[in-house]
Formats: C-alpha cells, structure tokens, sequence
C-alpha cells in the first residue's frame, strides 16, 4: 500500500485509494497531505491561535482538498513551515488515516477532518476579502486537537456537530464578505456562447481573482470567460460594470480534458477543482492561491495588500485564437437569498395555490462517475409543480434542460457556488417563518444531494447542525463513515442513500 486516502466521494471500490488516487494524486503527494495534516494536529495541540496561525492553518487545510494542489514540493514547504511554527519538541501523533485502528473512531476524526479542511476553505476565501472571524480559527484547532487525540465517541460526535455549527458561521462570513463587496446577486442571464476575440478562462471560486483579473485586463482586447464554479460571479453587480466578461464556456469541472483544449486561449485555476492536467492546453494553464500542479506556472499570493499581477496570462492571451465555440444558448442564475426572498410573496402564494407542490434541495458537486446521470433523471423525472433548489457545480447535471417555469417562477432557482448553500438555508428558514411552521422539516421541502468533496462535507454538516433532516446523499454515501457511525447519522438525522430517480421522487413527493 503506497497510500491511503478516502476523502472524496469516487475513491477506488468506495473503500479507498491505495496506489494512486482516482483524482490523479501520486501516492507522494497523498503522503505528504498526511504529513501535513499532522503537522496541523501539532500546531493546534503547542500553539494557541491569532490570525495569523489561523489563516496559516486554514490555508494548509485548503491544500489537502480534492483537486486543489498536486504540487507535492509546494506541500512539501507548508510541512516545514509548520515545523517551524511547533518548535522544537512536538506531540508525538502518528501519521496517516489508518494509524487509528479502532473504525468509529476513526470515522468520526476524518469525520471532523473533512469538515474542517471545507470550514477552512470558505474561512480563507473570506479572508481574501478582509473578512476574518476569531471564533472560526479557534475551532479549526480545537478541531484538529481533538482529531489528534480524542477517543472517546461521544465526545468527537459532539466536536463533529459543532463543527456544522462553524460551518454555518463560515459560509455566512463568506457571504458576507462577498455580497458587501460585490453586492447581492441578481437573476441573470449568462451567455454560453463565444466572441470573436481571445478569451481568458477562470475557473474556481475565489471572485477576488476574478476581479482583479477584470481589471488588469480591460483594454487589452480580450474577452474574460467563467468556468464551472466561477458561473455564479455574472450574478453580482459589481462584475457588470466589466465589458468584456463574455460568458461562461463549458460544464462542471470534470470535463476539463475536452473543454480546456478548446478553449484555445490561456485557463486560471483559482482553487480546486484541477484536473491532470493534458498536454493540449499544458503551456496555457496557471495556478494560483491555494491551487498548484508540478510544471504548472502559478501567479504569486498578494503581497502588501497589492493584487495579484497577471501580466502573464493577459500577454498569452493575445497572441491565441478565440475559443472555440461549444454551445451557443444561455443559463440564469442569481437566486440567492435576497433574490429569492424578495419573489416570497408569489412562492407563498403558489404553494397556497398549489401551483408549486414541492422544493427539492438538489445542491453540491459533480463528478466523473456515471451514476450522476441518477441526478438529471431525477430533475426530468420531477413533476412540473416543483422547483429544484441548487448551488455547487452539480447544477450541470441539469441546469441546460429545459424544465420551464411556475407562474414566472423559473423551476431551477441557481444560488450560486457551493458556499450558497447557505442562501438555500436561509431562504427555507424564511418560508418555515412565512408560512408559520414551527419546524423547517415541515416545509414541502426534500434534499438530494451530490457529493464529491470536503466542502460538501461541510455543507451537510452546517445543514443538520440547522436542523434539516431526512436528507438523501449521493451517489455514494461517504466511504469514511462505519457502519456504526452511518447508523448514528440515519436513526438521529434521517441521512440516507439514494435508489433510483423514479423511486426517490415518489418518495419526495410524498414527503419521504
């Protein structure tokens, strides 16, 4: 065994990968993930947190995500970095997954650990924006020192559900840092289409990337196109002002293989998710913030409050042909809370009417795997009476289809990236208010999630520690919980599997 990791959702067999990971992680780079991830537990167990440790550490955590860095040198010098903050003299704590040999235990602490790698990430992309929050850092390593070290079950359940509870609290900051920056999103539609001059792609989720990007290149001649994750941005009236941010070009992060080759001008990978990255596009793809991959060209973090300097891109850029065009249509998005909540008349009115039926909560990641086509055949299979709630990359599985409206009301409302989630909370416990319920579980409102990685993790987490309950997961449920810590989370949550699509939305239907 050269490895061990079972973080995201398509780990080999749903046991675990062991010679290499299915995201095209070396079994070096895995291992020094784990490494660092002990480095981390250390840190939290010698140090206590200021903001300046806080970030450090929420970065780091940021690194061992799915698809966001295969650079194993650049891992290699976050080790060090953090052996220098321990000093001399550091806890022993074995390293990797396995060195814990009891498997609810186990489970609970990767349990906890994904859920803090997904805290982190939203925490550092605030934090990008000027938006910190001490009580976030302060978990992170009572968090880590309790995966370090902690046996008993009862207590690592309770650190694990207070760690939806910061999960809340960090996609609400991130929220806030992006909506006083760039405004609160607004119904939008976005080009899919392609100009006649070259084109930047940026995909990801940092906006403060984006914007800088918009602005060192707005007389350059070149067209600006978001990808995957980045779709959302159009939403924010602050990138409106910017001309030459076309539209979004290609899908979910996934099919980067076919659609960075032909895109033809240069791609900015601002965090997960990256892919191995091909031959066909090697020499016109960079890295940056917390995303990296060996031979890849990364743009550097931001140095005294300055931006990032991406020269680089914007000069490649004008020597390359336009994209090539892939589709030619348009999405809509924008449906954040402030948005939505601001139709909650006519949606109180529909569903008193009876024109709308059900919500169905169908947010979180897309994957390679071919059971995700379970999630298009569920929203085809959806009567027209529903709408579909989403935000996260899982919204390509269905957000091209045309499934119409409801008295105006378009039956896919997008909130936006992954960290929207939160919106999607908000807006069910403003209908729970709206229509006097004392429990948001009575809502006709279901969830069927997609799954991939630690955010995710985090999401589900921030929505039981809301009180959602009887949420479906899929397509797999997590390889990293045990059968005795899955049964805890079905009797107490109601968190289950998925069937199939004409099964599930019976189900659903039936408040089930």
């Amino acid at each position: 065994m050269g490895m061990f990791c079972f973080q995201c959702q398509e780990t080999a067999k749903n046991t675990g990968c062991t010679l290499m990971g299915v995201c095209g992680k070396k079994a070096e780079t895995a291992n020094r993930m784990d490494e660092l991830i002990r480095e981390l537990k250390r840190l939290a167990l010698t140090r206590k947190p200021d903001r300046e440790l806080g970030l450090f550490t929420a970065q780091s955590l940021f690194l061992t995500i799915t698809n966001a860095n295969f650079d194993s040198e650049r891992i290699r010098k976050q080790i060090d970095r953090a052996k220098e903050l321990v000093g001399p003299n550091p806890p022993e704590i074995p390293v990797g997954v396995l060195a814990c040999e009891n498997e609810d235990v186990r489970s609970l602490r990767e349990l906890l650990t994904y859920g803090l790698k997904g805290i982190a990430a939203y925490t550092d992309h605030a934090a990008m924006l000027g938006k910190e929050n001490d009580e976030i850092y302060a978990f992170l390593f009572k968090g880590l020192a309790g995966a370090a070290k902690e046996t008993d079950p009862d207590t690592l359940t309770t650190l694990v559900l207070e760690c939806g509870e910061i999960a809340v609290k960090a996609m609400e900051l991130l929220d806030r840092a992006n909506t006083e920056t760039y405004g609160h999103p607004q119904m939008t539609k976005v080009r899919t289409g392609v100009g006649k001059r070259p084109g930047i792609l940026i995909s990801g989720h940092d906006l403060r990337d984006l914007q800088e990007l918009l602005e060192q290149s707005a007389d350059a001649g070149i067209d600006i196109y978001t990808h995957s994750e980045m779709l959302p941005a159009h939403s924010y009236p602050a990138f409106r002002k910017y001309p030459h941010l076309y539209g979004n070009y290609g899908g979910a992060w996934h099919r980067q293989n076919q659609e960075f080759a032909s895109f033809r001008g240069p791609i900015l990978m601002t965090t997960n998710c990256i892919t191995p990255v091909q031959e066909s596009y090697r020499d016109r793809i960079f890295t940056t913030g917390m995303a990296g991959y060996p031979g890849v060209p990364h743009i550097p973090d931001r140095v005294n409050g300055k931006p990032k300097d991406f020269s680089a891109i914007i000069e490649l850029a004008r020597r390359c042909p336009p994209p090539e065009p892939l589709e030619d249509g348009e999405l809509i998005g924008g449906f954040a809370r402030n948005q939505v909540l601001s139709l909650a008349d006519a949606i109180v009115k529909a569903v008193k009417s009876g024109a709308i039926r059900r919500f169905v909560v169908m947010a979180g990641c897309d994957g390679r795997q071919k059971s995700r086509e379970y999630f298009t055949e569920v929203a085809q299979t959806l009567p027209p009476d529903t709408v579909i709630l989403t935000a996260g990359c899982a919204k390509y599985r269905y957000n091209k289809l045309a499934l119409g409206e409801i008295g105006g009301i378009p039956r896919v409302l997008d909130a936006g990236q992954c960290n929207d989630s939160y919106s999607l909370a908000v807006i069910a416990l403003k209908l729970k208010e709206a229509f006097g319920l004392k429990d948001v579980n009575e809502l006709p409102l279901s969830f069927d999630i997609a799954w991939y990685e630690q955010k995710a993790v985090a999401v589900l987490l921030a929505l039981l520690a809301l009180g959602f309950k009887g949420i479906r997961l899929g397509p797999t449920l997590p390889a990293f919980l045990s059968p005795g810590v899955a049964k805890v989370l079905t009797e107490k949550f109601g968190i289950r599997g998925i069937a199939d699509a004409p099964t599930d939305v019976d189900a659903m239907m039936n408040g089930n």
